[in-house]
C-alpha cells in the first residue's frame, strides 16, 4: 500500500516538476507550507530543517535575499533591531541581491547590527578578512550605520580577540540589541548565516577539532585552523544553536558529499560533521542548496 502511494506520488511530482526532484522554495511571505509528504521523504535528521533546493545560483540568490529581508522586517517590527551574524567564503556574494532594488530601498538598514560568526585574525584590509569581504561586497553598498558594525579587534592575539568579541556581545545582550535565549544565557541572534566547506565545517568549527567541545564560552579561538589562515575566532555551537534563525547556504558539486553526510540518515558509524551539529534548540533552520550541492542527498534517487 505504502509503495503504491509513493509510486503515485512520485508520478504526480514528475508531471509537475519535470524529471527532477526539487523541494519547492516558497517565499517566507507565503502562508503556504510545503506538503508534509515532501519533508517525510528526506529522513528524520531533516525533520526540523527546511530545505530549499534551487536549479541555479540566480534563483538561490533571489530566494536568500527574500528570506533575509523578510526576517529583517519581522525582527524590526518585534524588537526594533535586526542582529545578524555573517560568515565568509562565497556567502557574501550570494547575498548580493540585497544591494539591488527593491531591497536596497525597502530594507530598514539603519536597524541592522552586524556581527561575524567567525573571523580570521588578520588586518581588516587583508585579503583573508571576512570583514573586508563583507565590506566590499555588501556593507559599503547599503546604508548600514557604521557604529552598528561589530568587527573583531585584529591587533591582539586570537585568544584576546575572542575574549574581546564576547565582551562586546555580552554588553549588547545586556541592552537587548541582541536578544537572550530563554533556555540558557546565550545570545539569541535574529539570524546567523553560515556557509559550509567540503569537509563539513561551518563558521570556524572544523571536524574533530577541540572547538566543537567548547560549551562555556560564546566565542572561542583557534591557532591551528586546518584551513589557512591558522588564527581565527568563532562562535561556539551553543551560540549558533541558540539563534532565532540559522541559514546554511551551500553551492557546488564539490560539497555534495558533505551535504549528504550532514543531512541524510547515515547511521551512527559515520563521523558527525560540524554542519550536522547545527540544530537550533528553539529556532528555525533553513538549508539553501544549489542543485549540484544537493545531488547526493538520498532524495536524489527520485531524479532521472
Amino acid at each position: 500500500m505504502v509503495k503504491r502511494f509513493f509510486s503515485a506520488f512520485r508520478a504526480m511530482l514528475k508531471s509537475l516538476l519535470g524529471h527532477t526532484w526539487l523541494l519547492p522554495s516558497p517565499s517566507l511571505s507565503s502562508s503556504v507550507s510545503p506538503p508534509s509528504a515532501f519533508m517525510a521523504l528526506f529522513g528524520a535528521q531533516k525533520d526540523k530543517a527546511e530545505m530549499r533546493i534551487h536549479e541555479n545560483l540566480d534563483e538561490l540568490r533571489t530566494d536568500l535575499a527574500d528570506y533575509i529581508a523578510q526576517l529583517s522586517e519581522m525582527s524590526v517590527k518585534e524588537r526594533g533591531v535586526f542582529a545578524i551574524a555573517l560568515s565568509g567564503g562565497s556567502l557574501i556574494g550570494l547575498m548580493g541581491k540585497l544591494c539591488e532594488a527593491p531591497y536596497n530601498k525597502t530594507v530598514d538598514w539603519a536597524k541592522w547590527y552586524i556581527f561575524w560568526a567567525d573571523e580570521r585574525v588578520v588586518g581588516k584590509s587583508h585579503a583573508d578578512s571576512n570583514y573586508k569581504l563583507a565590506k566590499d561586497g555588501l556593507l559599503s553598498k547599503v546604508p548600514i550605520v557604521p557604529s552598528h558594525v561589530h568587527s573583531i579587534n585584529d591587533s591582539v592575539s586570537a585568544e584576546q580577540a575572542a575574549s574581546d568579541y564576547e565582551f562586546v556581545i555580552r554588553q549588547l545582550v545586556r541592552t537587548r540589541v541582541i536578544n537572550v535565549s530563554e533556555i540558557n544565557d546565550c545570545p539569541k541572534f535574529d539570524l546567523i548565516l553560515l556557509g559550509m566547506g567540503p569537509d563539513g565545517h561551518v563558521a570556524s568549527l572544523f571536524p574533530n577539532h577541540s572547538v566543537l567541545d567548547e560549551n562555556n564560552e560564546w566565542v572561542t579561538f583557534l591557532t591551528d585552523s586546518p584551513k589557512p589562515p591558522p588564527e581565527r575566532i568563532t562562535f561556539t555551537l551553543p551560540v549558533i544553536n541558540s539563534a532565532s534563525n540559522v541559514a546554511v547556504v551551500v553551492t557546488g558539486g564539490s560539497k555534495s558529499e558533505a551535504v549528504h553526510l550532514a543531512l541524510d540518515d547515515v547511521g551512527p558509524a559515520c563521523p558527525s560533521l560540524p554542519a550536522r551539529m547545527v540544530r537550533p534548540t528553539k529556532g528555525k533552520l533553513v538549508w539553501f542548496l544549489e542543485k549540484a550541492a544537493s545531488s547526493k542527498l538520498d532524495s536524489a534517487q527520485f531524479s532521472e
